[in-house]
């Protein structure tokens, strides 16, 4: 059993109305019918919202995001109208609000990874193969793949994982046409990423993108865009595959979560303890430095 540690309280705003509380961020509607995604400070590992928020990090994503989106436009429509939060809502939406078009989306997780890891190094470890695909013999943890590949997943519900689909998988539910369609568009979206990260001295491991129909059909990216909680940075001059890399994201409180000082017992259906200061200056830190990096300017927190 695992999921929220407790369910936040939705901030109530008038003339708009509350839809989905989640891990990270929280939705609301329009009377005209925009979506209003408001991204918290919450932070999530290993299934459970955990009960420290790390400061300002809804605000760093929410501007990573509007970058990314800009650097993408030439390739994908996305669902941005406005980042100017509604009138009548509390100050500290500022800065953390996307005004977005509604969309029909996709009910699929469109990864690409570039190089092996995490879940895709776990299945590749039993069958040689991730997500039904199969790749050569000898590679290792954060070894680069010769190709890019499209490894999609179900998404899931708060509490459980994602599960690993093949693209034939993808193909049966959703039909061959747009099966094809959003692997093809997932694999360009994450070169143009991995090309300007390397720019940056820092490689792009893989990522996840959720896409959505939009009224004429046509597929236009939505939620967040490369942000380290939906994608594995790792800087270039650290790079050594055989073993687990140094990242930008939260990896640094997964590892104190697991650590005999935290005490706390990962396989239990006791909720984690909250984070030690030092924890939460760190994970910050690393947030700041991959923003600080890929933008050449510093977030507005």
């Amino acid at each position: 059993m695992s999921g929220f540690v407790v369910t936040p309280e939705p901030v109530r705003v008038e003339g708009l109305t509350h839809l989905h509380t989640g891990k990270v961020r929280d939705l609301y509607a329009t009377a005209s019918g925009e979506l209003v995604m408001v991204a918290s400070d919450r932070v999530s590992a290993y299934d459970w919202v955990l009960p420290t928020e790390i400061p300002g990090k809804g605000r760093l994503l929410t501007q990573l995001s509007l970058w990314w989106f800009d650097q993408l436009a030439d390739l994908v429509p996305n669902h941005v109208l406005s980042d100017t939060p509604p009138e009548g809502a509390p100050a500290d939406w500022a800065g953390r609000t996307l005004v977005c078009r509604r969309l029909d989306m996709v009910p699929v997780e469109c990864v690409a990874r570039g190089y092996l890891t995490g879940s895709g190094l776990a299945e590749y470890r039993v069958d040689g193969t991730v997500c039904g695909i199969p790749l050569p013999e000898g590679l290792v943890d954060g070894s680069e793949l010769d190709e890019p590949i499209f490894t999609p997943a179900t998404k899931a519900e708060v509490g459980d994982h994602d599960e690993n689909v093949s693209f034939e998988e993808v193909a049966r539910h959703h039909g061959g046409e747009l099966a094809a369609e959003l692997r093809d568009l997932t694999l360009r979206v994450y070169a143009r990423g991995r090309e300007l990260a390397r720019e940056r001295g820092v490689l792009l491991a893989d990522t996840k993108f959720e896409f959505g129909r939009d009224a004429d059909g046509s597929l236009v990216l939505a939620d967040e865009v490369f942000t380290p909680d939906s994608s594995r940075y790792w800087p270039a001059d650290a790079w050594v595959p055989g073993r687990p890399q140094e990242s930008f994201d939260k990896q640094v409180l997964r590892d104190w979560l697991t650590s005999a000082e935290s005490g706390w017992d990962r396989a239990s259906d006791t909720p984690p303890p909250g984070l030690p200061e030092p924890v939460v200056e760190h994970t910050l830190g690393r947030y700041t430095e991959i923003y600080e990096r890929l933008t050449g300017e510093k977030p507005r927190l």
